[in-house]
């Protein structure tokens, strides 16, 4: 086969390969117009319309699913969080079961007052003031605490209100919230004097922060959270006070630029 005839065969090709794409070209742009014709089509533009519809309703669901199952990931995580609590305090138990000491302190007895006591003469004995005793012990037993949040309170809370915080994570804050009642209240309860510097000064810092308002009431501030418990007194930590204010669980009291919460 001559030169000139391959020449013309290759350049026969490319014309062909040439009004082929041409030719695509022109009925993409047929394609095209007769889509935008039929948007003015009546019949046409309001089925468009249904499924711009349908595709926004399908967008919005698949949004809630994503929340959702955020949600699902974040009460697992709680969950893990919890039987592994539960694992180690059963391991602790069995172990205090395991280990009782075969003598157990006893309490200390006035000997005045026990009449058939084999006790040294010689021995001076301790003794504890009864009235001291007694006040202490019903003070203790008397500390009142914030009930948990059940399940159908949580729901009825407002979206808005709880944003992605879960049903474990409220009632996680509720306990730590209630250890720092406790640690201060332990404290009020004690008589002044036994107590060590450090819990002196947090004695007079709880009495001069009670005012009129809360006399007869449990109440805390910012800083026994940060004193007695690990919470952080951030954002979050704010949306759940709201939250618990929302499910009467606290109210707020202000006065000399503080806000004490009280317990309800």
């Amino acid at each position: 086969m001559a030169s000139s005839d391959l020449e013309q065969l290759c350049s026969s090709s490319e014309l062909e390969q040439l009004c082929s794409y041409i030719n695509r070209k022109i009925d993409n742009i047929k394609h095209t117009l007769s889509l935008r014709n039929c948007g003015k089509v009546p019949t046409v533009k309001t089925l468009l319309n249904q499924i711009a519809d349908e595709i926004i309703a399908a967008n919005e669901l698949l949004t809630k699913l994503e929340l959702e199952i955020m949600y699902e990931e974040q009460t697992n995580i709680s969950l893990k969080e919890l039987c592994e609590c539960l694992e180690e305090n059963y391991k602790d138990a069995q172990h205090l079961r395991e280990n009782i000491p075969p003598h157990l302190p006893q309490v200390a007895v006035n000997k005045s007052l026990d009449k058939g006591s084999d006790l040294n003469s010689d021995e001076p004995v301790k003794v504890l003031e009864p009235a001291l005793i007694n006040k202490a012990l019903k003070g203790l037993q008397n500390i009142k605490e914030i009930p948990f949040i059940t399940s159908e309170e949580f729901n009825g809370v407002p979206a808005y209100m709880k944003s992605r915080l879960t049903y474990c994570q409220i009632n996680d804050v509720i306990k730590e919230i209630n250890k720092a009642v406790a640690s201060k209240y332990k404290i009020l309860h004690q008589p002044k004097k036994s107590l060590s510097a450090v819990a002196r000064n947090l004695y007079s810092r709880f009495v001069e922060e009670e005012i009129k308002d809360t006399k007869g009431h449990y109440f805390i501030v910012e800083a026994d959270i940060k004193e007695f418990t690990a919470l952080k007194v951030d954002k979050r930590f704010y949306v759940i006070l709201n939250i618990l204010r929302h499910c009467k669980r606290l109210s707020e009291v202000r006065g000399g630029k503080l806000t004490r919460y009280v317990i309800t």
